[in-house]
C-alpha cells in the first residue's frame, strides 16, 4: 500500500510538471487563453500519468488494454473535470490570481478522487 501510494504519488508529480510545462509554454507564446490551454495541458499530463500508473503504481489490470484504457479514461475525465472547475473557479472568483496557483488548487483537489477511482475501478481485483 505505502508503495502504491508512493508512486502513485511520483506520477502525479510527473503529471504535475507536464501540466505546468504544457500550459506555461501555450500562454508564453500566447497560443491560447488559459482556460483552453488547461485542457490540452490535463491531457497531456494524463498520458503520462496513466503509463507510470500502469507500468509502476498499479501494474496492469486484468482486463484488456482497451477496457482498461476506458476505465482509466473515465476515471480520469471525472478527475479532469474536477480539476478544470476548482481551476476554473479559482481564475473567475479571483482574477489576479495567477494561473499557476489556480493550477495547484485544481490538482490538489483531485488527487484523492483519482487514486480511489484508478486503484477501485481500473486497475482493482477481478470480481
Amino acid at each position: 500500500m505505502k508503495r502504491k501510494i508512493s508512486f502513485f504519488l511520483f506520477a502525479g508529480a510527473i503529471g504535475f510538471a507536464v501540466d505546468m510545462g504544457v500550459l506555461s509554454l501555450l500562454l508564453e507564446f500566447r497560443l491560447l487563453d488559459p482556460f483552453s490551454g488547461r485542457v490540452l495541458a490535463i491531457g497531456a499530463a494524463m498520458l503520462c500519468t496513466y503509463m507510470i500508473n500502469r507500468t509502476f503504481t498499479f501494474g496492469r489490470s486484468h482486463r484488456k488494454v482497451a477496457v482498461e484504457g476506458a476505465r482509466y479514461g473515465s476515471v480520469g475525465i471525472a478527475s479532469a473535470l474536477i480539476n478544470y472547475a476548482v481551476y476554473s473557479g479559482a481564475l473567475i472568483a479571483l482574477p489576479s490570481i495567477s494561473p499557476y496557483l489556480a493550477v495547484i488548487f485544481g490538482s490538489g483537489s483531485a488527487t484523492v478522487f483519482s487514486y480511489l477511482g484508478y486503484d477501485r475501478f481500473v486497475f482493482g481485483a477481478k470480481k
